[in-house]
């Protein structure tokens, strides 16, 4: 058993498809799949179930990633760490996000306040925030939906009202107080499932005792505003879009919802017993002093 057999594990274990992982490690399929074995010979156990191409972490693979995980974050702080400590540090600062115009007001401010510092973004869903940050793939997150498992350690920085975002002209435009009831049968674009807006979406309607009529179903949340924009349906979209005054634009028009439940949750989210070089200290301080510095779209905590 070798680090570089653990780390391939540890890819296989992500993607659960060998040439997916093949892919990311640039090494060929077949060698990937000859680590698999050696690695299971090695530890007397299989690791997935194999069912024709497709395969799965079983238990025991489940139960050996996270050991894994811990070992291979434990070696990657130690470099981070020595290289700080040795003066040839990066000085840079990894951050995911489930939409990147979450950071763009903020990134602006931090690279104004820190040029030195090299940040690198990544987009991608909350589900896999969590195994980023196992891995030291990231140093920080920011998502609207809680991560789970051991070692996470989130700070809230915003709780910001959700709006109901119509075509300007809608029959809804500008209302106060709009009622579940008045959106039962309007085509709702929203995200696929997994994502914040989707949820919220799905839990204020079940609360009501509706479902929500989809009509436009994906995985670019930016894109929703200019959907609402042309008129193909409403959608629940947080009060940071509707305060940037260039991301409006004049197609769409806003409206209230009755609903108290009708905001999100905005966290900064590390792993708790991860390295943190410098530069990443640094922007997860500044984060929580921009965000609590705003206070633009917020709701009161009780709410």
């Amino acid at each position: 058993m070798d680090l570089l057999a653990l780390r391939c594990f540890q890819v296989v274990a992500r993607h659960e498809h060998i040439s997916r992982a093949a892919a990311e490690l640039r090494v060929a399929q077949p060698s990937v799949s000859r680590t698999i074995a050696r690695l299971e010979a090695d530890l007397g156990v299989e690791l997935f179930e194999r069912r024709g191409r497709r395969i799965r972490l079983n238990r025991h693979g489940a139960a050996f990633l996270r050991r894994v995980d811990r070992a291979l974050g434990e070696l990657e702080d130690g470099r981070r760490e020595l290289a700080d400590a040795a003066g040839s540090g990066s000085g840079a600062v990894t951050v995911a996000a489930e939409t990147l115009m979450t950071l763009a007001a903020l990134l602006l401010r931090f690279r104004g306040a820190r040029p030195g510092v090299d940040v690198r973004l990544r987009q991608c869903p909350a589900d896999a925030m969590a195994h980023l940050l196992r891995t030291r793939e990231v140093d920080h997150c920011l998502t609207s939906r809680p991560l789970s498992g051991p070692g996470m350690e989130a700070v809230e920085l915003l709780r910001e009202e959700v709006l109901l975002a119509v075509p300007a002209g809608h029959a809804l435009d500008g209302r106060e107080g709009v009622p579940m009831t008045a959106l039962d049968g309007e085509p709702f674009i929203a995200p696929g499932p997994g994502h914040w807006q989707r949820d919220l979406t799905d839990r204020l309607f079940a609360g009501a005792g509706l479902r929500p009529l989809i009509v436009c179903e994906g995985n670019e949340p930016g894109a929703i505003l200019d959907m609402v924009g042309t008129g193909l349906g409403v959608a629940l979209l947080p009060a940071m879009v509707r305060d940037a005054g260039d991301r409006a634009p004049a197609t769409v028009g806003w409206a209230r919802l009755a609903t108290p439940d009708s905001h999100r949750v905005l966290w900064l989210v590390r792993h708790r017993s991860a390295y943190l070089p410098p530069a990443a200290r640094d922007f997860g301080d500044f984060t929580v002093g921009y965000f609590q510095g705003e206070g633009r779209g917020r709701v009161p905590r009780d709410s």
